[in-house]
């Protein structure tokens, strides 16, 4: 049974601080440990059983990159976070699943907290939350579930490719986080062809699922915004962070992903200024064609007011009314009423109401 995060949260109220306590979605059943050691020459990678297995790589002279898949084990989180040094602080921030975006300079090792957003068939939008910590020579990223955008990365070293398998750790982070931020261009692109296809149905068929879908892709680039502004943030101050663990050659990488982050956030802000405009364009055609329609019905009661009362005069109950001994009244009467009603037809086109 997967647990909430309110209930979790609540279990961890009055714990004393750097307490391991998972808050969020179990999303495994099993953590999942997979190890990549690498260098100029040489690739090694396993998926290994125990934590253990990975303490040999924190003091070698390559660059190992750990996986994490599953944050439900505190005794996993607790045992690699010792072994590498990593402050009680930082290992209860990977265990919440709900924290913010952010960057902390610990010294000896960088993290870096951000999310990595999915789509569905129907633009639905999911967050999972990843956490990098980088050191000297090794790189620890945590995720809530196996599957992830990195494959390529893999590849990468695998097949030595690019500077990956030539640089440092820090290198690593940033090509973790870069896949990352190209990840987001692939779903504003999914959504901005929604919102296209919104415009195109607010033209020819406006309805109340309209109304509906504009709310939903306004709450979807909400949800992005408080994802991704913050994490700007986070890039901005890694670029200037003070650290020899962020080389030179790497921070003009770094600088890059932040004028993607800049970008990202400027479209997102536009497809949220279209939204809200196409939502008024919506309420004004709503509110138009409500209009035409009390347009007409005045018409029509304006047409049939005089008519109504020439009826009403000749269906009163009065004895002596001449016009009722005229042996053409009633034809008269009717003749009357349609001339009547043809002057106003006629006044009203005139005048452009029909």
């Amino acid at each position: 049974m997967k647990e909430r995060s309110s209930g979790l949260q609540s279990r961890a109220a009055g714990l004393s601080p750097g307490s391991l306590v998972h808050v969020g979605e179990r999303k495994v059943d099993k953590v999942r440990i997979r190890v990549i050691d690498y260098d100029g020459d040489n690739v090694f990678e396993k998926e290994v059983g125990s934590v253990e297995e990975c303490y040999p790589f924190r003091d070698t002279s390559t660059v190992t990159w750990i996986n994490i898949d599953g944050l439900h084990d505190a005794d996993v989180i607790g045992k690699l976070g010792g072994h590498f040094g990593i402050h009680p602080l930082v290992l209860e921030d990977i265990m919440n699943t709900t924290q913010r975006p952010k960057m902390e300079d610990l010294g000896e090792a960088v993290y870096l907290v951000l999310k990595m957003i999915e789509t569905g068939p129907d633009c639905e939008i999911g967050a999972e939350q990843l956490s990098l910590i980088f050191g000297r020579n090794y790189v620890l990223s945590f995720q809530e579930k196996p599957g992830d955008i990195f494959d390529p990365v893999r590849e990468r070293i695998r097949k030595g490719q690019g500077r990956l398998r030539k640089m440092g750790p820090d290198y690593l982070a940033y090509a973790l986080l870069d896949a990352v931020v190209d990840d987001y261009f692939v779903v504003l692109e999914k959504l901005g062809e929604r919102v296209e296809t919104l415009e195109d149905e607010l033209i020819s068929r406006p309805d109340r699922k309209t109304l509906g879908d504009i709310h939903d892709l306004k709450s979807k680039m909400l949800f992005l915004r408080k994802a991704i502004w913050p994490l700007r943030d986070a890039v901005g101050r890694l670029e200037r962070a003070e650290t020899p663990l962020v080389k030179e050659t790497t921070g003009i990488y770094i600088r890059d992903v932040y004028d993607h982050l800049i970008q990202i956030i400027d479209n997102i802000e536009t497809f949220r200024d279209m939204l809200s405009g196409i939502l008024d364009i919506y309420l004004s055609s709503v509110s138009n064609r409500m209009n035409e329609v009390m347009k007409i019905l005045t018409i029509i009661g304006t047409i049939f007011i005089p008519l109504t009362f020439i009826v009403g005069v000749y269906g009163m109950n009065f004895k002596f009314m001449p016009e009722l001994e005229w042996r053409g009244a009633y034809f008269v009467v009717w003749g009357v009423m349609i001339a009547v009603g043809a002057a106003l037809v006629v006044f009203f086109r005139r005048k452009k109401w029909l």
